[in-house]
């Protein structure tokens, strides 16, 4: 007799996918953003201008982009396979550098939200399989194929029309805002449209 139901153990998956791409959405968001004028969940906003000291202020920029794309990759259940996957070695780099800089905390933080990403990857084990093993004549080739590529078109505009809200942020913070926040209600709203045709 297993441990949780099915059901059950996709509810908490779900509920994995959207804290951690909330906490890596937010928290890539509020380092781009004009005077990190966004809320993040976790830090430190001031990357860039630490970072800017030692010339990687590109760097940086780098590491809030792949957040942000990270954590909304996560957040909308769509690609959450491939969100896991990215989010993986971001929260690992995170957590060697706070165990290397001796940071009071943080490191303990970090591992539990590793482990939260360890877990998601273990659930999606039956997708990832394929790219473990040596013997690929087994393994039945599968079209590229999706089933809404309208859906997945709205979800690409919106990613892009978020990404948008950063540059415009230093022009007018409150059209950022109602451009990022339309953005995500958006993809909810297409996420929602999408589960109940499947």
């Amino acid at each position: 007799m297993p441990i949780l139901s099915h059901k059950f153990h996709h509810r908490i998956i779900v509920m994995i996918r959207i804290f951690l791409g909330l906490i890596f959405f937010t928290a890539g968001m509020s380092k781009l953003y004009f005077e990190h004028q966004f809320p993040g969940i976790i830090g430190p906003v001031w990357l860039e201008e630490r970072l800017a000291e030692h010339d990687l202020g590109l760097y940086a920029r780098f590491i809030a982009g792949s957040q942000i794309i990270a954590g909304l990759l996560l957040f909308t259940q769509r690609f959450s396979t491939l969100g896991a996957l990215l989010t993986f070695p971001i929260i690992l780099n995170i957590f060697v550098v706070t165990v290397s800089m001796k940071w009071q905390g943080t490191p303990y933080v970090n591992f539990f939200l590793l482990s939260l990403n360890a877990w998601l990857l273990a659930y999606d084990y039956p997708k990832l399989k394929f790219i473990l093993t040596d013997v690929t004549r087994d393994i039945r080739p599968l079209p590229l194929k999706r089933q809404s590529k309208k859906a997945d078109g709205l979800w690409l505009l919106s990613v892009i029309a978020i990404l948008s809200s950063v540059p415009l942020s230093y022009v007018n913070t409150l059209a950022a805002w109602i451009l990022c926040g339309t953005a995500v209600l958006a993809i909810i709203a297409n996420q929602l449209v999408y589960r109940k045709k499947e």
